[in-house]
């Protein structure tokens, strides 16, 4: 064989060792690599505790990468992700709000990346019943529920009321089983002289409590109309209507604090947490954070009374941006947070995990929080969140609720306020 034949041969091995598929070897560098991560979940929460662990477990498994955690605020990304994803900052692999307003929207911008081939591959897509998908899904126009999937979520949530045991006891106070009976205890404490509800208003908190009163009035049909625009939604309508007007009246009554208005949620969750307040209406996130931290009394929780649907759905995603440089790091990652190990620990930390052994799951505030889910998703309860409609909806309801607590507008201003960017929202749509 001549020295041109040896090459030409040579040539010819290398391009099929390229085009090899999946017996190719890895075009990923071998030396150190690192793992961007973002997510804003406390230290001491379920998801958080959760996270850490993964992260140890990920670098045990991996040890020529370093992960780089960098905690951010919901805040903070809400506001801010577009820009970042767009820019060469972005992350390898974060925290993202679920929904046609956030990830639905990313989505559609083409800042994620269509996960649909990995969640297949990793079984991910078996571990998440069809109603847990939902979040994860989305359409050509950013609407959650089908399509690609562009995000993955690990755990469940919802929204529950959080209670003082002691100060129920103290007043003589019965966990209520409907909403007259839930009015009728705020009614007991205020006379006592305590406000019943820690609440923020400058964050989520107030206008879930918002969401919890429309949906007492609602039905599935409804909410699939608000949600996935299968309806009209009359602003003015029973639900909203309700909603809003009694919201203002919660206040007139000193069910809310006045000064809420300008409170975030993290004020509100230390407030309750240092036994200043009854109740608080928020979401299981906090359940390992309350667990962890609270010593100075008992403390349990409820469904929002006389209501079957609840603000919830499957947790916050996992997205991986677009401008990722290490997208197959990024799948193992999520991948380890829905491994066994990881579920359990969530599990036993305070959290609603999807992927979990039950057997494993032995602490008695945690079983308790698992099976209120279970409950909840038993009887379709789950209602998504208020904000979810539409792009800066968020804002939006921030704001119109900031105005019901400090009596600025009236609950019919308020509605208008609140709808006209909903609606512009459906024409953009195409709806």
């Amino acid at each position: 064989m001549n020295k041109l034949t040896c090459l030409l041969a040579a040539a010819v091995l290398a391009l099929a060792a390229c085009g090899s598929g999946q017996d190719a070897p890895s075009a990923q560098p071998s030396g150190p690599r690192t793992l961007k991560l973002w997510h804003y979940e406390t230290p001491d929460s379920a998801m958080g505790k959760a996270w850490a662990e993964a992260v140890k477990k990920f670098e045990a498994t991996h040890p020529n990468v370093k992960v780089q955690f960098e905690e951010k605020g919901f805040e903070q990304i809400q506001k801010t992700a577009g820009m970042v994803l767009n820019s060469d900052e972005a992350p390898d692999v974060m925290e993202y709000n679920k929904g046609n307003a956030t990830a639905g929207l990313l989505s559609k911008q083409g800042l994620l990346t269509d996960l649909t081939e990995e969640a297949a591959k990793r079984g991910w897509d078996r571990l998440l019943p069809g109603g847990l998908q939902t979040t994860s899904k989305y359409d050509d126009r950013g609407v959650m529920g089908s399509g690609k999937w562009y995000g993955v979520t690990n755990y469940g949530e919802f929204v529950m009321v959080y209670y003082n045991k002691d100060l129920f006891d103290e007043h003589g106070v019965s966990v209520p089983a409907t909403f007259e009976e839930f009015t009728a205890a705020m009614d007991k404490f205020v006379q006592a002289g305590l406000t019943p509800l820690s609440v923020a208003g400058a964050e989520y908190p107030a206008q879930q409590i918002f969401y919890e009163l429309a949906l007492s009035k609602a039905d599935r049909a409804w909410v699939n109309a608000y949600q996935s625009y299968q309806g009209k939604v009359d602003f003015h309508g029973p639900q909203l209507t309700y909603a809003a007007q009694t919201m203002a009246d919660w206040v007139g009554k000193g069910y809310i604090p006045k000064n809420s208005a300008a409170l975030k949620a993290e004020d509100m969750g230390v407030a309750f947490m240092n036994g200043k307040f009854p109740m608080m209406i928020s979401g299981s996130w906090w359940y390992g954070r309350v667990q962890s931290t609270v010593k100075d009394f008992e403390w349990g929780t409820f469904l929002f009374p006389g209501n079957r649907l609840a603000p919830g759905s499957g947790g916050n995603l996992w997205v991986v941006p677009e401008k990722s440089k290490n997208k197959d790091l990024a799948y193992d990652f999520i991948d380890i947070t829905m491994s066994r190990e990881i579920q359990n620990l969530l599990g036993n930390s305070g959290g609603v995990p999807v992927a979990a052994d039950p057997a494993a799951i032995t602490d008695a505030k945690s079983k308790e929080l698992i099976e209120t889910f279970n409950k909840l998703t038993a009887q379709d309860g789950l209602a998504f969140y208020p904000d979810w409609p539409a792009p800066g909806y968020y804002d939006v309801l921030v704001a119109g609720v900031q105005n019901l607590i400090n009596g600025s507008k009236s609950p019919s201003q308020v509605l208008d306020e609140i709808a006209k960017p909903y609606q512009d929202n459906l024409a953009d749509l195409g709806f």
